[in-house]
């Protein structure tokens, strides 16, 4: 079985990495299915990550049985942002690609997302085709949850729009995040538009 997303949500806390690593770990401990409890550590893998932990990281990673397309692109989508938060993006780009493979054979939309918005990440130079893959990735899908990823593709192009003086075009993103984040994302997502459009309209 693939990992609901939303279970996945419940357990992280992305400002509080060891808090969610504690979580994770435990729902690991106490999962069943092989392939369930993979994907949970690979989530914790990502949240040593982002204390640092590199080497833990990967060592975790090393122990995941990779049985299945979700655990494939999780493993793989986190030995590429544990590279990428070290400060190795071009280490990390064969991973998110690998991930976005893993992802788009077995119809696991979301994490074909994540990786392509991963990818536009680590290849600045090539964010605009990678975020245009990803729009693509997400024309006819109708879970609410998959969809949230229009506010950080809009959000994360508005600011490479902001960052390069085009003001007035990523403005036009900034509405755009913040009606995907009005549709179907939460209401932080929300406040962090609206402060984009305030700091874009002034900059105009």
């Amino acid at each position: 079985m693939t990992l609901a997303q939303t279970r996945l949500d419940d357990l992280w806390d992305f400002s509080d990495p060891a808090g969610s690593e504690l979580r994770l770990r435990a729902a690991a401990e106490n999962e069943t299915d092989a392939a369930t409890r993979a994907e949970l550590e690979t989530q914790v893998a990502r949240a040593l990550g982002l204390q640092e932990r590199f080497d833990e990281a990967d060592a975790v990673l090393d122990a995941v049985s990779i049985e299945d397309s979700a655990v494939a692109a999780r493993a793989a989508l986190e030995r590429g942002r544990v590279r990428n938060s070290a400060g190795d993006a071009e280490a990390a780009v064969p991973y998110f690609l690998a991930a976005a493979d893993a992802a788009s054979g077995d119809g696991l939309t979301f994490l074909q997302v994540d990786a392509l918005h991963m990818l536009a990440i680590a290849e600045p130079d090539q964010a605009e085709e990678w975020t245009s893959a990803a729009f693509g990735a997400l024309d006819g899908v109708s879970d609410p949850r998959t969809l949230r990823w229009n506010v950080s593709l809009h959000n994360n192009t508005g600011w490479r729009l902001f960052d390069a003086g085009r003001v007035a075009e990523a403005i036009g993103r900034f509405e755009a995040a913040r009606d995907a984040a009005t549709r179907w994302g939460t209401p932080q997502q929300v406040q962090w538009a609206d402060e984009a459009l305030a700091e874009a309209r002034a900059a105009l």
